[in-house]
């Protein structure tokens, strides 16, 4: 599996920091890059908040409780959040041993971003459709930050798991 070296165990101070930094260093990481274009910007502010909170949240779940539940709890925020027409969150397979096989990689975008994850880049973003129809869509690195992660996972602490696909309206 792949090591994340950005990885420290344990630490919520790494999600809850680190991913700010990740995501704006993931600038350079963009299948295409609108040049000042406000609404776009608007929308990957968007992703970072929401990308830090998911994380925070699941990581807290998994310290506080037993079991698989944090990925329970994921999978009923991401539902409620396309129910109400939010934005879509899917939890994508990049380690190549998926726990389900519905987080395997399917659509273009899920595979071309599987493959800058898995080169080490910690973000990945695309603009498709016109007009008020865009849509952003990005990909966010989920590693196995804490030894409880990785058990589950039958992976190492730093070992990437997958990302966290993100499709959110540009308003």
């Amino acid at each position: 599996m792949m090591r994340l070296s950005r990885v420290r165990a344990g630490s919520l101070g790494w999600i809850a920091a680190g991913l700010s930094g990740l995501v704006l260093a993931g600038s350079a990481l963009r299948a295409d890059d609108p040049k000042a274009d406000p609404a776009v910007e608007r929308a990957r502010e968007q992703i970072q908040m929401l990308d830090t909170l998911y994380k925070n949240a699941i990581v807290s779940v998994n310290n506080r409780f037993d079991g698989p539940p944090a990925i329970k709890m994921a999978l009923d925020v991401f539902a409620a959040m396309e129910k109400g027409k939010w934005h879509r969150a899917k939890l994508v397979d990049a380690s190549g041993s998926p726990q389900n096989e519905a987080n395997t990689p399917k659509t273009s975008f899920e595979k071309r971003a599987v493959k800058v994850i898995q080169a080490g880049k910690p973000y990945y973003d695309e603009v498709s459709g016109t007009g008020k129809d865009r849509i952003l869509s990005a990909a966010t690195v989920v590693p196995a930050v804490t030894a409880k992660c990785a058990k589950c996972h039958g992976a190492t602490e730093g070992d990437l798991l997958g990302f966290v696909r993100y499709e959110l309206p540009i308003k």
